[in-house]
């Protein structure tokens, strides 16, 4: 793949973020391809194979594929009618299985679509192909095997790479298989943006002879490896890629933060997916028949169109709702028609943060009294009945008590006596809930469910043999590797474990006030800080390259004089549910875009972070809030990206086996 001198880089012109970039070399490159031959025509078909049409959904809308002359979107497996007037532009991937299905497509007395002239680059097998060679315009390869998900964040769709990685002791060729596709998918990331970047990983705990090491340490370790072999290809293949490092990498896996995929996060976008069983960014709700017959169902999505969403998806669900009732309450205010035509119908937006009294159908009478603003106040009623639907959940569940009773194990201001008096007096929690709390604990305090201790819990919680797997395999993920130090040594450690309290991370509050239940940050807030800073332990995150010695210096210097003054985005809980709407908590994604869109020509070298094992909204969030803070993009990537209901689905999915140092090969 090769890019015109033309083409923007990152550093150059206007600052576009990581999708924005992705969707125009997306669209670059196909459209290139099809204007290699010399026909005239206008409308093409584009065929894709199922992983294509994943990664171009999520870079890029139907209208601008459309507004690049595409008039037909046709699947490479299905059955198609002859269109022998129309070009095609196959985007898919280099298989055999696809190879063989073009040749199909191309090949005997009637192709499927308009012959065009032949490039000199083709793939050997097409070569072969004699009837096909003079009906091929161009061919390309483009470095693009990767999802974006986010204006900052992407997924290389490995659903299974936590089981695959850090399950079955037979499985370690299938593991294997499953880095070298992720590192490829990772690496295109890089090709895609012209980036080259310093390589980090986290490293194994230990390799000495005393501790024991199993495969799942040295996934960061293998998988940066296959990264780096990646980025040394395109070095030698790619036109115009840097041969000096223009960004940094760091490589994690799930173990780096056990907590923050099953902890309940109060941001909106967190929640929304956490409780209302949305699938993907796909929310369904009903709305009133135009026909005056039965509601209809609606399907939206949940996403970056949606001025609306992008401002309140990473805010607090108090703040969120607290927003929606003023933009509601200011749009009514300025339109008399709504007041009149409406009636008591307004009222019920007043009292929509109960959730009590929220109708779909009363919230869509508004839209009918002002078909003028239908639009717009379309959009507020779909929030404003999300919003209500997100309340009445957490207080008939009584997720505060819950959700406070979370943070303050996880910095210690609670402990395991805690947790068996709630359990003790809270018969009516889910038992969704009670199992999360348990991982919680069991992340805190793995010796609490050794043998006996853990079929105890599992009874006064009422869990089932199948959710105490998920128990299990949460302290198998981080935890299993302090035990065994505890017992291999000379010494026993377990003096700890006689602490009444312990906190799984230290609390960076103090200097602010903030909402209450906004306490927990993700364990990668303070790497990529420190990442940022240079002051990540070179240690524990070591480099697959050595960088250029003006790297860093670089890098430093041109931002001392950028990055905003540090302060917590964390304090303690504060008495009360909210917090007036004054002050600016980091945590809306409009505050974060306020302050970061007139720097964003300045930015520093991006940061990417990527995690194995599945990412967490609340990391996506953070990697918004951190690029405003360390005014550099940061981005992130993981082999899928996870809601607790998902992370606990594929954490039953594991085993308890080991593997030795043995059986694997770096």
């Amino acid at each position: 793949m090769s890019y015109s001198d033309s083409d923007s880089s990152s550093y150059g012109g206007d600052y576009k973020n990581f999708k924005q970039i992705t969707r125009e070399r997306l669209l670059y490159e196909m459209l290139r391809s099809a204007k290699t031959g010399k026909s005239k025509s206008t409308w093409k078909v584009l065929i894709m194979d199922r992983l294509t049409v994943k990664i171009m959904s999520y870079a890029c809308k139907m209208a601008d594929i459309t507004q690049e002359g595409v008039s037909l979107v046709e699947d490479l497996y299905r059955r198609r009618q002859p269109l022998p007037s129309m070009e095609a532009i196959y985007f898919i991937q280099p298989t055999k299985e696809n190879v063989v299905a073009f040749l199909s497509d191309m090949s005997g007395k009637s192709p499927l679509y308009k012959n065009s002239p032949i490039s000199r680059e083709l793939v050997t097998h097409i070569k072969k192909d004699s009837t096909v060679l003079p009906r091929i315009g161009a061919l390309r390869e483009m470095n693009l095997e990767y999802f974006a998900v986010d204006s900052q964040g992407f997924v290389t769709d490995d659903e299974r790479a936590l089981e695959e990685l850090f399950g079955d002791e037979e499985s370690s060729q299938k593991a294997d298989a499953c880095l070298n596709v992720m590192a490829t998918r990772i690496a295109t990331v890089f090709a895609s943006l012209r980036e080259f970047p310093l390589v980090r990983y986290r490293a194994a705990k230990s390799l000495d002879a005393m501790t024991i090491t199993t495969f799942r340490d040295l996934v960061p370790t293998k998988l940066a490896a296959g990264v780096w072999n990646c980025l040394m290809k395109y070095k030698q293949t790619i036109q115009n890629f840097p041969m000096s490092e223009t960004c940094e990498l760091l490589i994690l896996d799930r173990s780096v933060d056990q907590i923050a995929p099953i902890i309940h996060e109060w941001t909106y976008d967190a929640i929304c997916h956490d409780l209302l069983n949305l699938e993907g960014n796909k929310y369904v709700h009903e709305v009133p028949s135009k026909t005056d017959g039965p509601p209809e169902k609606k399907e939206v999505l949940l996403e970056e169109h949606d001025p609306i969403w992008v401002e309140l998806r990473h805010a607090h669900i108090a703040d969120a709702s607290e927003r929606l009732h003023e933009k509601m309450t200011g749009f009514v205010s300025k339109n008399k028609a709504a007041q009149i035509q409406n009636g008591s119908s307004y009222d019920l937006f007043l009292s929509y943060r109960d959730g009590s009294n929220l109708s779909t159908r009363d919230l869509q009478k508004l839209v009918q009294a002002l078909p003028q603003y239908s639009e717009q106040i379309d959009k507020l009623s779909l929030h404003v009945e999300i919003a209500g639907k997100i309340n009445r959940i957490i207080r008939e569940t009584g997720l505060r008590e819950l959700g406070q009773l979370e943070q303050d194990l996880v910095f210690g201001d609670a402990g395991f006596k805690d947790v068996i008096k709630f359990l003790t007096a809270k018969e009516d929690i889910t038992r969704e809930n009670k199992l999360r709390l348990l991982m919680i604990v069991a992340s805190i305090y793995p010796e609490k469910f050794e043998g006996e201790k853990g079929l105890n819990l599992m009874k006064l919680a009422k869990l089932t043999a199948d959710d105490m797997t998920a128990v299990n395999n949460m302290r198998l993920l981080g935890g299993a590797l302090e035990s065994k130090k505890s017992t291999i040594g000379a010494f026993s450690l377990k003096f700890d474990i006689h602490k009444k309290k312990r906190a799984a991370r230290k609390d960076r509050s103090g200097r602010e006030e903030t909402w209450q239940l906004s306490r927990f940050y993700p364990m990668i807030e303070e790497l990529v800080e420190k990442l940022g800073k240079n002051e990540l332990s070179k240690d524990d995150y070591p480099c697959m390259n050595d960088p250029s010695p003006t790297f860093h210096g670089t890098t430093l210097s041109a931002l001392t004089h950028e990055v905003p003054a540090a302060h917590s985005m964390r304090s303690r809980r504060t008495p009360t549910w909210a917090r007036p709407r004054s002050s600016d908590d980091g945590y809306s994604s409009d505050s974060v875009l306020k302050h970061a869109s007139s720097d964003f020509k300045k930015m520093g070298q991006r940061i990417f972070v990527f995690i194995v094992g599945g990412a967490t909204r609340s990391e996506l969030r953070v990697c918004h809030k951190l690029t405003a803070k360390l005014n550099r993009e940061v981005v992130l990537g993981s082999s899928s990206l996870d809601d607790p209901p998902q992370f606990i689905t594929k954490l039953k999915m594991l085993t308890a086996h080991e593997l030795s140092l043995d059986d694997i090969q770096i």
